[in-house]
């Protein structure tokens, strides 16, 4: 709820408010203090009050005024006709998309429909809610998702080695004496896969009390403030994590402590690592043999420490097994599941009932692409199969629902996907902008800006470091639809519902859902209680409140509905906790949080040790690979404090000053190439061709190039027009589509071979 601005005259009270509410931008959850007088924006800055952030804000946050005051943000939905678009109302977008689905199901079944889900979607409390009835009507198994470009790898080791694919270990930043990272730039991205406002605070903290190590390419901003940065050859953490691991073993080093009994695998681990030692993969890695063997004993030694991987080590060709390798030097050195090494999120709405180590596990491939043949995982198909899904002849997709996402920016062989959405008989997109993938839209339907909707971290608290809760109402009131209504009345039109059917339907068959699998649970703290009851208790509240509420009431420090009058409720966590309410830091959830089949740790899962035997084909491959690849480069990614993949690039303030994409190119090798700073260079791929403009810098390491994604405005339909002021070039314009993580589907977004030549 709002409060009046403390330092306002009588006059002006009523028009003054202060409201306080998580940042929605990035994964850190920063706590904001927005002041408005009337409908405007009056100031924007980090919440003092918020005991997670206390204060800390990136230049993000303070953009949400630009953001919702944003010329270029649609506010009604948008119709293509024969003379272009047209803007439209509620009713019309709905009925237009029934009148084109309705004959795409009729001759070729639900199989030809498609969903995309992109990241803002668990940026948004209606998008991380609601998309799932959209995803339930399409009915098919032709699903696709930001994942795939991004954190699979991370899912599928979590869920075969410890049964859990949405439970990732967290540093625990704030106890850890050495911190080992590889891949992750968080003075940029604020952390992934991993929630905690002021990173460079927390990492400075670990770098004076202990050490704190960064292997990455680049000499990036967190490298340069960490205790000591390793450069590593693009797409070959596998090989160093195995050598890694190898030495604990070499060495006797090995202690896993407190799990020993509910940990297995051990020696098959010993022996899928032994042809990995530090000598042997130290000219493929560029790290000496004896900088390997070092890291791996001071690892051992220290007393707590966290081994952390992210983009940089999953978005390659052995994303998984980087993953994978990751926690097992966790598990070795016995900091899995301890204070100081890598934790499990204990949040508020989690029922930490006392449970058995045990349970159904994680599996592999349920399906594969009709097209691709490429196996599901987790429930998607690779986000790189979507073109080959759509133009399949005769069996492809003929309708696709894209939800938040921008497949012609983030997906790889962006070209391929652009022509394969100009084929669909109908593309459906949910986004405020007309982006590179919305000008191919039949229908845009654009959801409220963040300052319009109420929010709740449920995607986030589960990578919280602290136990947290905060809620955040909504700072403008609007008469548009609710994302929750956009979505659930899309639902029902995909199911052939008549299109001025109450989408409220929708809710409440979800809440009925969300209500009696949690009164079915015998661990659940409302086990056995009446539907109605709870059904009741809750009517109060609007849609997402209502989910957020049940959910803060059976959780660990919830009032059970009654049961525990000093339990924790929404209005209390509103009334009580404006900033956010601290429950304090991780606990140990090992071993009763482990739900793989056997009710271990299992360090040697099956599909694991398949895919060694690609990883050593690949390995003894390397004399032929170096002298194939002659002049080549290797392109590697990065990101900006300042932007979020490629739907931030539409304000002013976050895109002033100098170009941020460029190619940044090592001095050395620009000599050779003739390149020169603020010149133009070529760089093919096999897939595709760019010219970027050179940034010349001993950043990268030789051999190496290094180009933003998300960038490239330039071409004609897309309505973002302070980004065509500086419109950069399209990386993924580079990254190819064959090239993927066997384990996970993931792309390869990093590690590209790429020919470099002087425009």
């Amino acid at each position: 709820m709002g409060t009046p601005a403390a330092d306002v005259t009588d006059a002006t009270i009523e028009e003054v408010v202060t409201h306080h509410r998580s940042c929605p931008l990035c994964e850190a959850c920063c706590g904001l203090e927005i002041t408005t007088k009337g409908d405007q924006v009056v100031r924007i800055r980090g919440d003092m009050d918020d005991p997670y952030s206390k204060g800390f804000i990136c230049p993000k946050g303070s953009a949400l005024k630009q953001l919702h005051e944003d010329p270029d943000r649609l506010t009604s939905p948008r119709i293509r006709t024969d003379d272009g678009w047209k803007e439209a109302t509620w009713d019309e977008a709905f009925a237009e998309i029934q009148r084109r689905l309705a004959p795409i199901v009729e001759a070729h079944g639900r199989q030809a429909l498609g969903t995309v889900l992109g990241n803002p979607n668990t940026h948004n409390l209606g998008g991380q809610l609601y998309v799932r009835p959209v995803m339930t009507a399409v009915g098919s198994t032709n699903a696709f998702s930001a994942s795939t470009v991004d954190q699979m790898p991370k899912h599928v080791s979590a869920g075969l080695m410890w049964g859990r694919p949405d439970m990732f270990p967290l540093p625990d930043l704030d106890r850890t004496d050495y911190l080992l990272m590889l891949g992750a730039n968080p003075y940029a991205s604020n952390g992934s896969l991993l929630t905690a406002p002021d990173m460079p605070g927390r990492l400075e903290a670990i770098r004076e009390r202990g050490t704190f190590v960064v292997v990455d390419p680049r000499r990036t901003k967190t490298a340069e403030n960490a205790s000591e940065h390793l450069t590593i050859v693009p797409g070959t953490d596998a090989y160093w994590l195995m050598a890694l691991i190898d030495t604990l073993f070499s060495e006797g080093l090995v202690d896993i402590g407190r799990l020993e009994s509910h940990v297995s695998g051990v020696d098959e681990v010993r022996e899928m690592t032994a042809a990995y030692t530090a000598d042997a993969v130290a000219e493929r890695c560029g790290i000496p043999a004896d900088t390997t063997r070092r890291i791996a004993r001071e690892l051992a030694a220290a007393p707590t420490a966290a081994v952390y991987g992210r983009m940089g080590a999953h978005t390659v060709e052995f994303g998984t097994i980087a993953s994978w390798a990751t926690d097992v030097l966790n598990v070795l050195t016995g900091n899995l599941d301890e204070p100081g090494g890598v934790m499990f999120n204990c949040a508020p709405t989690q029922n930490m009932a006392p449970s058995t180590p045990g349970g159904r596990g994680f599996t592999l491939g349920r399906w594969s692409g009709r097209a691709s043949g490429r196996p599901e995982v987790k429930g998607e198909l690779p986000a790189a199969t979507l073109a080959e899904e759509i133009t399949a002849p005769g069996d492809g997709i003929k309708a696709l629902f894209v939800l938040a996402c921008n497949p012609v920016r983030s997906f790889p062989n962006s070209e391929r996907i652009d022509e394969a959405l100009q084929q669909l008989d109908l593309l459906v997109v949910v986004d405020p902008y007309v982006t590179a993938t919305g000008r191919h839209a039949h229908v845009i339907l654009p959801p409220t800006s963040a300052l319009e909707r109420s929010h709740y971290d449920f995607a986030f608290e589960a990578n919280m470091i602290r136990s947290f809760a905060k809620y955040s109402p909504a700072v403008f009131e609007t008469d548009a639809p609710s994302e929750e209504q956009i979505l659930s009345r899309l639902a029902l039109v995909i199911q052939g519902q008549p299109v001025d059917t109450d989408p409220v339907i929708v809710h409440d068959q979800m809440m009925e859902q969300l209500v009696d699998a949690e009164l079915g649970r015998a661990s659940s703290r409302i086990h056995g209680r009446d539907r109605a009851e709870i059904l009741e208790a809750l009517a109060p509240w609007e849609w997402s409140e209502q989910i957020i509420d049940f959910r803060l009431r059976v959780g660990q420090h919830g009032d059970a509905f009654g049961a525990d009058p000093d339990g924790l409720t929404l209005r209390k966590l509103i009334d009580e906790h404006p900033s956010g309410a601290d429950f304090g830091p991780l606990v140990p959830r090992f071993p009763d949080a482990i739900k793989t089949v056997s009710g271990t740790v299992e360090l040697a899962p099956r599909p694991i040790v398949d895919d060694m035997a690609r990883l050593g084909a690949r390995f003894a491959e390397y004399d032929a690979q170096r002298e194939q690849a002659g002049g080549q480069f290797v392109l590697i990614g990065r990101r900006h404090l300042k932007t979020v993949n490629s739907w931030m690039h539409n304000l002013n303030v976050l895109i002033k000053g100098r170009t941020d994409c460029t190619l940044q190119v090592h001095p050395d090798d620009a000599a050779r190439l003739g390149l020169v700073d603020g010149g133009s260079a070529n760089v093919r791929s096999r897939v595709g061709a760019v010219v970027a403009p050179v940034e010349v810098t001993d950043e990268v390491m030789p051999g190496v190039v290094c180009l933003p994604h998300g960038w490239g405005y330039d071409e004609p339909g897309i309505e973002m027009h302070t980004a065509k002021t500086k419109p950069g070039v399209n990386s993924n314009a580079l990254t190819d589509d064959a090239a993927l993580d066997d384990l996970s589907g993931n792309c390869a977004l990093n590690g590209i071979p790429v020919e470099v030549t002087a425009a």
